[in-house]
């Protein structure tokens, strides 16, 4: 009787072990299915992620750029540390004056057009659409060897009118102006003569086809008084103050400099981009752009 209940039991717990270990496999098989299941979708998620990043990264082609010699600075900068982040693509520069670039953007010779002033109201009906990516000062400047250091804006309209014709009757030498001064359809002289108020009536000793003639020229000449962007304004000139304000990103961004004027990207009205040139006009519209647009010499308008 001993030997019978001896074996019931043995076989009781031999049967109970068999049991727990049945229970025990399927459990751990099941948490191994789980893991792999999870790792697959996150492995899958990450390759979809990658994928998409790289598919946002992979902008490539040609963008032309075309108009404002003023906005050579700044354009060329922002060009360069696009091409940085985007080697497959190629910002091209060429430097026609304002007028054309609008023209150039309207007409879709170019990808984005460059003016150094506002449109005006024909340009935007013809489909030109604004986007100002800078504010820029225009510097008033002459010779470093002129003693004449501040101007008021009436002052600046006399001498460029030829009311005023000697620098003796502004406190310095005596010695005629030479008044220089840009050529027809530049956006600089569109916006100095509309903010200085003498739109139709400079009387130029000689006017000149790009910002650097400008500089240079008067760099040349002791008796000469011009205008410039401040992006381009290097130490071979003096820009002498207006109104007691100097020229600099400050007084521009603060508003108190009084002859300022908008750099702006132009693109024609329901006309799409390319890729790459949507792409590289949103990195010029960013704030990301801001500190390249400063080191450039301007403001960026979207800090």
């Amino acid at each position: 009787m001993k030997k019978v209940i001896a074996l019931v039991a043995a076989l009781t717990l031999s049967m109970g072990m068999f049991a727990g270990c049945g229970s025990s496999e399927p459990a751990s098989s099941a948490s191994s299915s789980a893991a792999a299941s999870s790792e697959a979708v996150s492995s899958e998620a990450a390759s979809s992620e990658a994928s998409s990043s790289e598919a946002a990264a992979a902008v490539s082609g040609v963008v032309n750029t075309d108009g404002s010699t003023s906005m050579e600075s700044v354009v060329k900068a922002l060009a360069e540390a696009f091409m940085a982040e985007n080697p497959d693509v190629t910002v091209n520069y060429s430097g026609t004056g304002s007028g054309t670039g609008i023209e150039s953007a309207t007409a879709g010779t170019c990808d984005i057009g460059l003016s150094s002033r506002a449109l005006k109201e024909d340009e935007t009906a013809a489909g030109a659409v604004s986007n100002v990516v800078a504010l820029d000062g225009v510097a008033v400047i002459v010779n470093p060897a002129n003693t004449v250091e501040d101007l008021t804006v009436e002052q600046i309209a006399q001498i460029f009118k030829g009311e005023i014709t000697n620098w003796s009757q502004l406190g310095g030498a005596d010695l005629e102006i030479a008044v220089y001064g840009r050529e027809a359809g530049s956006g600089t002289r569109g916006a100095f003569e509309e903010i200085v108020g003498v739109e139709d009536a400079c009387k130029l000793t000689n006017e000149y086809s790009s910002t650097g003639d400008v500089i240079g020229n008067v760099a040349s000449n002791e008796n000469a008084i011009g205008y410039a962007s401040l992006s381009a304004v290097g130490d071979t000139v003096k820009a002498v103050k207006v109104g007691g304000i100097e020229c600099s990103e400050a007084t521009i961004k603060d508003g108190t400099y009084a002859i300022q004027r908008p750099f702006v990207m132009v693109t024609k009205d329901g006309a799409a981009l390319s890729d790459a040139a949507q792409a590289f006009l949103d990195f010029a519209m960013s704030p990301d752009a801001a500190e390249i647009i400063a080191a450039a010499g301007a403001v960026s308008a979207n800090a």
